[in-house]
């Protein structure tokens, strides 16, 4: 082979690559151009489309999806995010606080919900409490004169006693004298003595006696020295304070007596259900020593003294006590009943849903729709919770499965949210910028194709690719087949617009699509060494 035929065959070469690399440029081109222009159309049709299918739909207000709790009443750019704000409808399921859920979906989740209904409640508070005495069913025996204890028949505190029981007997020197001159007098009534006798009598008085004693000593008609003590009550001495033997001065406190009809409890009710406590209210009474034992009562008294230590008050509750059952030390448990209240409104307990800062239930709306809504509840009891406000007679609320419920509602508030998050084109401001430089191939009407080196921020390398123009338009002093330095920023559909783009004063000699036949054409050429033998 001759070497005219040798670089003939290399040309038609590099002239074949030539043409074949500037056929795909201009198809890739072309290709890009119509898959732009398909993509607009698309999302041309998909924003009419939408907008067509909520102009039905009334707009409650406005949002941003990622700071859902703040409402905007007109469209805008959201203050907290690079964004547009997003419009909420009325009949929207991805509004704030509510969900859809299919009826299949409902049956694997175990949805149950009841009825806001009317009725009746009657609140009950349990407290604890202790037994204890009766304070207003004391009595108190005293010595009323001077005097010797020569008898005991109560020995021992705490023995019981019943009403008129002789508890002492004592020996009262000065009752001796008082009768000596009733008798005297007396006995002188036939002789002019009746003016005398009430002086007397009243005399008998002075020293202690009763109207009883003063009657037994004109019955008898001797002296009665010894006073029998009784009990004016039953119930248990709980003082005793003589001894036989003993001493006592006129206006000494001999016994101490408690009676047992009835009993206190100091039940411990907290302060803050305290306003649901008040005197007169009925109460039932349990304790372990007496199980299956109800004992009935009321609301004494509300002490007026809270305890710092439990921040309780005492309600002192007054129980009848007809066997002595009841006595003082032992435990009991108190039902406070309050006046029954009609026409409350009452969802089950197990609907609400306690926050910590508030009370919330789900509401179900129908074709599977449920809403979170804020409620203002009451007192509790029998598993039923007074609802004052937030719902109506008729509302159907989750009583099962609503953690379920807003567990699908979070994962759907996620998927709006991460659907309603910045473009590239939206956070055009916030987008990061990449440094390149390169050669002008074409400039289009919004395109520029600019042959550039590696990206390396990008992990690009060398390529040929169309870019869009900026928004203000390239500088004048840019033309087709300048080698330029040039910024760009991340747009929609993984396209990248220029930012800034400058030309540089050195031009490289060759582009990157010639370089291959650049090396082909000034490389050396060796020649195939001649076969041994050949003719010269």
């Amino acid at each position: 082979m001759t070497i005219k035929n040798i670089l003939f065959a290399l040309t038609a070469a590099g002239f074949l690559c030539a043409v074949g690399y500037g056929l795909y440029w201009v198809g890739m081109n072309q290709g890009m151009k119509k898959v732009a222009s398909m993509t607009s159309a698309t999302e041309s049709s998909g924003d009419s489309g939408q907008k067509a299918s909520n102009s039905d739909k009334k707009v409650l207000h406005w949002h941003d999806p990622m700071v859902p709790g703040q409402k905007f009443d007109k469209p805008g750019k959201s203050p907290f995010m690079d964004m547009q704000l997003v419009p909420v409808y009325a009949d929207d399921a991805g509004a704030e606080g509510k969900v859809t859920i299919s009826p299949r979906v409902q049956q694997n989740l175990g949805i149950r919900t009841a009825e806001v209904t009317k009725g009746s409640l009657a609140s009950t508070i349990v407290a604890v409490g202790g037994v204890a005495y009766n304070e207003r069913d004391v009595a108190l025996v005293q010595a009323r004169s001077n005097g010797f204890v020569e008898r005991l028949y109560v020995r021992a505190p705490l023995d019981p006693v019943h009403k008129g029981q002789a508890l002492a007997e004592l020996y009262v020197p000065e009752w001796v004298a008082a009768q000596e001159e009733y008798l005297t007098v007396w006995h002188m009534k036939e002789i002019g003595g009746d003016a005398l006798i009430g002086g007397a009598r009243q005399r008998m008085r002075l020293v202690g006696m009763t109207d009883e004693q003063i009657r037994l000593v004109e019955s008898k008609g001797k002296v009665q020295p010894r006073l029998t003590i009784t009990a004016p009550i039953g119930g248990v001495v709980t003082e005793l304070a003589i001894r036989e033997g003993m001493t006592v001065m006129a206006g000494a406190s001999l016994f101490r007596i408690n009676g047992l009809g009835t009993i206190w409890v100091n039940a411990e009710v907290p302060e803050s259900l305290s306003v649901q406590v008040r005197p007169g209210n009925a109460v039932e009474a349990r304790t372990p020593s007496l199980p299956g034992t109800i004992f009935k009562g009321m609301v004494g008294a509300i002490l007026p003294e809270v305890n710092p230590a439990t921040r309780t008050l005492k309600a002192r509750v007054e129980l009848a006590n007809p066997s002595g059952q009841l006595v003082p030390g032992m435990f009991a448990t108190i039902n406070f009943t309050s006046a029954t209240r009609e026409d409350v409104l009452l969802v089950p307990t197990e609907a609400v849903i306690q926050t910590g800062t508030r009370s919330v239930v789900m509401v179900a709306q129908g074709d599977g729709k449920f809403v979170t809504v804020d409620v203002e509840i009451g007192t509790e009891t029998n598993s039923q919770t007074e609802i004052r406000k937030g719902l109506e007679v008729g509302q159907k609320v989750v009583v099962s499965g609503q953690f379920l419920i807003d567990s699908e509602a979070s994962l759907k508030g996620t998927t709006t949210r991460m659907s309603a998050m910045p473009t590239p084109e939206s956070s055009k401001a916030a987008a990061p910028t990449h440094r390149g430089e390169g050669k002008v191939e074409s400039i289009d009407n919004d395109d520029i194709t600019i042959s550039h080196g590696p990206i390396p921020a990008l992990q690009w390398g060398e390529m040929t690719m169309n870019f869009k123009l900026p928004a203000t338009g390239l500088p004048k002093n840019v033309a087709v087949g300048d080698a330029v330095t040039f910024k760009i920023r991340p747009i929609k559909d993984g396209m990248f617009e220029i930012t800034t783009i400058t030309p540089i004063t050195a031009v490289p000699h060759h582009d990157m699509k010639n370089k291959a036949m650049d090396g082909a054409m000034k490389g050396e050429m060796k020649m195939p060494a001649k076969p041994a033998g050949a003719a010269k």
